[in-house]
């Protein structure tokens, strides 16, 4: 093995070597929009389509994973609540941000949501919340929707609670469909083919006007405008409500077409 050696000579012939160099500040990156994301730590989805719709000038998305079992149950759902106020306060300590969103719709709504925002609020208190089933809430109420296909990978001791809580929020959910997949990894993987077919398939009937397919790790985002303009109805995942509302709480209101009908509307016209 060849020894290389150090050149003093090299090392000697430094012309300038300027310390304390003068330089100025500014309020740095995000400053229109600072928003902070937890991760599940499994969730292979909703970075990237997050960083698609936040991808704006003066917009800057922080980020930090919190621990979640690949088996999704109510109580491994439940159980990441303790871990809430770590994963925040790990994101830009020290540093303003305007949103912080929690990434997994049905973790809170077994949580609650108003737990969720206390969990963040015990070490980030004056930060704006979301999760994205209450994004969603916004999300059919800027709509105008009243009636959902509930399109989940959930298992149905899940599923049931998530429909009625939707129901329960105002708006009927006479459809509702699943993949049953219990295992978080794989949910991930289901193509953007298989979720276009079943967002058709439930959202057809003239008795639903609009389609929510719950979940921050499935890939739906790139679908959207496409399947919307085939279905003729809105269509809304968790992420792409969650950071439609994670704009506008932030007040940044420009209207992005390209992920679909949702991205015309403003939280004013809720």
């Amino acid at each position: 093995m060849q020894t290389i050696k150090t050149n003093k000579k090299m090392a000697d012939d430094l012309v300038i070597d300027e310390q304390n160099i003068a330089y100025q500040m500014d309020s740095g990156l995000g400053e229109r929009a600072r928003i902070g994301l937890i991760v599940l730590s499994g969730d292979q989805t909703i970075e990237y389509e997050m960083r698609r719709m936040l991808d704006l000038p003066g917009v800057s998305l922080y980020g930090n994973r919190l621990y979640c079992a690949a088996t999704i149950t109510p109580q491994t759902l439940k159980d990441m609540e303790g871990k809430i106020p770590e994963a925040a306060d790990l994101i830009m300590p020290g540093f303003p941000l305007d949103v912080m969103a929690y990434g997994c719709t049905s973790g809170s709504m077994l949580i609650g949501i108003e737990n969720v925002h206390a969990r963040i609020h015990e070490v980030r208190p004056q930060v704006t919340c979301t999760v994205p089933l209450q994004a969603a809430i916004a999300a059919f109420q800027a709509l105008s929707s009243s009636s959902i296909a509930l399109i989940t990978p959930y298992m149905d001791n899940i599923n049931r609670r998530l429909r009625g809580f939707i129901q329960d929020s105002g708006f009927a959910v006479p459809i509702m469909g699943s993949w049953n997949e219990p295992n978080d990894d794989n949910v991930g993987r289901i193509t953007p083919d298989s979720i276009r077919a079943v967002i058709l398939k439930l959202g057809r009937p003239d008795i639903v006007d609009s389609v929510f397919i719950s979940c921050t790790n499935v890939r739906a985002l790139g679908i959207i405008k496409a399947v919307e303009e085939e279905l003729g109805k809105p269509v809304v995942s968790s992420n792409l409500a969650l950071g439609w509302h994670c704009l506008r709480l932030a007040g940044v209101d420009e209207r992005l077409p390209q992920f679909g009908r949702l991205f015309e509307k403003t939280l004013d016209q809720t």
